[in-house]
């Protein structure tokens, strides 16, 4: 029972590290990244049932690519264009065993940047990109996939489904896109990477005020695109907002997991190694000299907060300054909100209010529970407490997530 278990945690850990890989090479060959999936979780099951018998292989990543590529053959045998894909597939397994190495690492560069660019294509919707990225470029499970966003299994299963047949259906190609369209395709890449990060970080809804697996596999994924793209600015400025984003994390919850504030956190408990990371990815994207997008110039926020070895030291001028550069580059009135805060930070909380009550009848505004929350710390420093208390109580009302509200509802207490 225990040599079984064993067997299980290594093939668990060999899928987390070669699936992309093995589903990206599949792809490649068949042009179909649902049927590549499918016969990756064929090669899955088959390690499942025969390496506790047989051991495991000397190159399991090559054993589970091998058995794959076989099982895609009799797939596509059973097609109408069996002469044309079998003669593509079989020249490369024709010798192969299953502890072969060869195939592993040919393109497999370009297939995984590939994946990346057909898992996040535009034609899905944002819950079904994060689903599919997750579980063909993470090596999630679809249960694990559920218990991080908080929904059932059935339901990511079936955005995984459709996602696979909206691109069969609009005929998304298996490829790098270039020209005018990639950086469309690649701000689509970008945006599902760090929404797992931000779900990760922040959690929208739940009992925990963070989910680090989600954290990591972003930061994973945000690592490989660095090295599948390496002259594109935005991709390092991303890896460095998450590198410096996620050093905060021992200091962001309290003993009883309850949320710490930026400015309230101790600054020894941040990772002083994944913030120097974060700065070198950051000049890194500097070097590039492209126009500054919207990921470095968040990733040069933090930096401010990064550099600052006390909250004392924070130069609040210039993140006011770089919000301003960010409204420019990508306005929304989230941006705007997070420059009131700037705003009140270098100049005075009256500052930060006034851009405040400018936006707040912004529809996109209406329900976010850290406007009523950023204007709550603005009442209160003012010293109009009952109106900081209203603000906060109605923050704590439109929050999803338990901790938050419980930390918005000591807020309102404390005002009397």
């Amino acid at each position: 029972m225990g040599a079984t278990t064993s067997v299980r945690r290594t093939i668990d850990a060999v899928w987390r590290m070669e699936s992309a890989k093995v589903i990206a090479a599949l792809a490649r060959y068949t042009r179909d990244v649902g049927l590549a999936e499918e016969m990756a979780q064929d090669a899955l099951v088959a390690a499942l049932e025969q390496w506790p018998d047989e051991g495991v292989p000397r190159n399991p990543g090559a054993w589970l690519m091998t058995t794959a590529k076989r099982r895609a053959i009799d797939q596509i045998r059973r097609r109408e264009n069996f002469n044309r894909k079998v003669e593509e597939i079989g020249r490369d397994v024709q010798e192969a065993t299953p502890d072969a190495s060869e195939g592993i690492e040919d393109e497999i560069g370009d297939d995984l940047l590939s994946l990346m660019f057909t898992a996040c294509h535009p034609v899905l919707g944002t819950e079904a990109r994060v689903a599919l990225t997750l579980k063909m470029l993470g090596g999630l499970k679809t249960e694990e996939i559920a218990r991080a966003f908080l929904v059932s299994d059935s339901t990511v299963a079936q955005r995984i489904v459709r996602a696979k047949k909206a691109l069969a259906d609009a005929g998304v190609p298996f490829e790098v896109p270039e020209g005018p369209e990639l950086a469309t395709r690649l701000a689509s890449v970008l945006e599902v990477i760090y929404l797992i990060f931000n779900e990760g970080y922040s959690a929208t809804q739940g009992d925990h005020w963070m989910r680090p697996e989600l954290c990591a596999e972003a930061l994973r994924l945000g690592r490989v695109l660095a090295e599948l793209a390496p002259k594109e600015a935005e991709v390092h400025g991303l890896v460095a907002l998450m590198e410096i984003q996620a050093s905060r994390s021992k200091a962001r919850t309290g003993p009883g997991g309850e949320p710490v504030l930026l400015l309230e956190q101790d600054r020894g408990k941040w990772d002083w190694l994944l913030i120097g990371r974060g700065l070198k990815a950051l000049e890194r994207a500097e070097a590039l000299n492209q126009p500054p997008g919207p990921y470095y110039v968040q990733a040069a926020l933090a930096a401010c907060h990064g550099r600052a070895r006390k909250a004392e030291d924070t130069d609040w001028q210039r993140i006011a300054t770089l919000y301003q550069v960010l409204a420019q580059i990508s306005p929304s009135p989230i941006v705007e909100l997070n420059r009131a805060v700037a705003l009140s930070m270098a100049y005075g909380p009256a500052a930060g209010l006034a851009l405040v009550d400018e936006i707040a009848g912004e529809k996109a505004l209406q329900g976010y529970h850290l406007l009523p929350s950023v204007r709550g710390d603005f009442l209160l420093k003012l010293g109009r407490n009952q109106e900081a208390k209203a603000e906060f109580e109605k923050a704590a009302a439109l929050t999803r997530n338990e901790r938050e509200k419980t930390l918005l509802l000591e807020r309102a207490a404390a005002c009397d």
